[in-house]
């Protein structure tokens, strides 16, 4: 079955629920509006009219509060079914390519300086990561993030290839956790979680720990004297007691409690998750050995997070007015702040072995996810022969199926460099970002957009999308020369480097421009990397001889007819033969 009609063929399913669901809950109102009006009929009769006893009452009471309670869990029902409908929705637009400008955008993560994230529309509006991230938590996200923003060792690579191949058609899997926690929004923020986790306990001593219960009882019992004796001395001595122990403590028990209730937002998901995870039957190794991490502790994580969740509902109930009252006399926020530092001395170790498991986890099910939906798209093959890449019918991720043209590209043996020529609008661009996202992709652990990809390992630099900068004082040719000393400074690291030069130096006049992109392009070639060159300047199609016959020149062209520019985007050897900027020109009306 492809994944369009499976993706139908469950959202349907998850509509037709919301149906029932909502039919039940209208019948449920019914029933509980009557129940309401029959209790009121019975209290008339029975108070006004001495008609039956008033214990009579008690029947439609309860009757409406069981109900309410069944109802109250079928609107949870209704709301999850909703929320696997809009699951499947939108992953059908994804299979449909109408994903773009949904989803998060990881603008977050977006580095100006970095050396391919903005080339290559790593993150932003209708980006890779857009098209990839499924996560429900922020660790999740940044997982992904990091893996497209740093390449992979193979051998990391392998084993996320067998964990990606069997949660490939987990859709169950995918589904439970895309309808977790209180909203579908993204949730826990593990940077304040993991900072209160792993700080110092603050209460001390801890001899106080095991007096305040007992001072409790005593208020208790002070009370009781008070109530039934009149006598109030032994409350006050006690409540002097504890205020004074309470004294001492308030700079240490603000910042238990304040931190608490700040640090920990949708515990509700991150313990679903996590008993989510914990409860699956995995074979991949790497799979395996997350669930284990999970377990680091002797507690499953699921069951210590949710426990920490009622200790937070706890501390946030200290601003309920009846609370306030007993806070005091039973030394409550003294209790539960001491409650909180044994959760943190017992937990607070493993929760980052929790949150990265869980990262980790659900950048593999986005990779999963993307390679369900593109079963065509294969892993690619790596090598270990000279630097290389060498690819069939390869596409660009981003681009729809329906209009992407796919081109050959090869870079190996003799050749390690390919200089692109073309006109304006021909596909010089496309084709870089196109072996860029395909390197990143296949760097990260993910399926590729080609037909076939062999490659050695590879570190990619792209000069594509470099622009000026106001606020930094730069121009764009100071900018461009500044990313090409980092693309040189990467060259002879421990991953080869694979660069992506797009108009190489066109900030500088041509005799400059001629002279330098020889030898920037002699420079990386000299320390081992391979890549692309693109231009429109036919000037910069004969450099190939300051490499030693290590460069081929390819080219896209196009068609001008009836005043109407054609291209169709095909890879073709040798160099191209004509330009259309005036024709561009003209054909918007400037006279040229």
């Amino acid at each position: 079955m492809l994944p369009s009609e499976e993706y139908v063929q469950r959202r349907n399913a998850r509509q037709q629920r919301v149906a029932r669901y909502e039919k039940i809950h209208i019948r449920l109102g019914n029933v509980r509006l009557a129940l309401a009006i029959a209790a009121v009929i019975m209290a008339w009769a029975s108070l006004r009219a001495h008609s039956f006893s008033a214990w009579w009452l008690a029947a439609p009471v309860a009757a409406f509060v069981g109900i309410a309670a069944y109802h109250s869990r079928i609107l949870r029902a209704r709301e999850l079914a909703e929320r696997a409908a809009s699951f499947y929705e939108k992953a059908l637009a994804r299979v449909e390519d109408r994903w773009a400008g949904s989803g998060e955008t990881g603008e977050r993560f977006d580095d100006p300086h970095h050396v391919y994230a903005a080339d290559l529309d790593l993150f932003g509006k209708g980006s890779l990561f857009q098209l990839l991230s499924t996560a429900r938590t922020r660790m999740g996200e940044d997982t992904l993030a990091r893996w497209l923003l740093s390449p992979a060792a193979a051998e990391q690579i392998r084993e996320r290839h067998a964990a990606v191949d069997e949660l490939r058609a987990q859709l169950d899997l995918r589904e439970d956790l895309a309808v977790l926690g209180e909203d579908v929004g993204v949730g826990v923020h593990p940077d304040a979680l993991l900072k209160w986790a792993e700080s110092p306990n603050q209460m001390r001593p801890l001899w106080i720990r095991w007096l305040a219960p007992v001072l409790a009882a005593l208020a208790v019992s002070g009370t009781v004297v008070w109530a039934l004796w009149g006598m109030a001395t032994p409350l006050v001595l006690v409540v002097v007691i504890e205020a004074v122990l309470t004294y001492r403590l308030k700079k240490p028990l603000e910042e238990v409690l304040h931190g608490t209730e700040h640090a920990f937002r949708d515990l509700d998901l991150l313990s679903g998750v996590l008993a989510r995870v914990e409860a699956h039957a995995f074979q991949a190794p790497r799979l395996q050995a997350l669930q284990r991490e999970l377990l680091s502790s002797g507690v499953p994580g699921s069951r210590a997070i949710a426990r920490l969740r009622t200790l937070v509902d706890l501390i946030n109930s200290r601003h309920n007015i009846a609370v306030r009252i007993i806070d005091a006399p039973l030394m409550y926020s003294v209790q539960v702040a001491f409650a909180a530092e044994r959760w943190r001395q017992a937990h607070g170790a493993a929760l980052r072995f929790w949150v990265n498991a869980i990262g980790e986890m659900e950048a593999l099910l986005a990779l999963a996810t993307y390679s369900f939906e593109h079963p065509a798209d294969p892993f690619p093959e790596f090598l270990e022969d000279a630097t290389s890449f060498d690819a069939e019918e390869l596409g660009h991720p981003l681009v729809p199926v329906a209009t992407c043209v796919r081109n050959n590209v090869n870079i190996c043996a003799e050749t390690r460099v390919l200089l692109v020529s073309g006109s304006n609008m021909s596909g010089k661009s496309t084709l870089l970002r196109a072996v860029g996202l395909n390197v990143v992709l296949a760097m990260a652990g993910a399926p590729v957009r080609a037909r076939r990809l062999r490659l050695t390992p590879l570190q990619v630099g792209a000069s594509i999308r470099v622009n000026d900068s106001l606020q930094e004082g730069s121009s764009r040719f100071y900018a461009e020369i500044t990313r090409l000393r980092q693309i040189v400074d990467l060259a002879g690291g421990d991953l080869a480097l694979l660069f992506l030069l797009d108009e190489l130096l066109q900030g500088t006049n041509s005799k400059d421009r001629r002279i330098g992109a020889e030898g920037i392009v002699r420079a990386l070639v000299n320390r081992g990397a391979i890549g692309l060159v693109s231009t429109h300047d036919l000037a910069l199609t004969d450099i190939g001889g300051t490499v030693a016959g290590h460069l081929r020149n390819v080219h896209f062209q196009d068609e001008l007819a009836n005043g109407r520019m054609t291209f169709d985007y095909k890879l073709r050897d040798g160099v191209v033969t004509k330009s259309n900027g005036l024709e561009l020109m003209r054909s918007i009306g400037l006279e040229v």
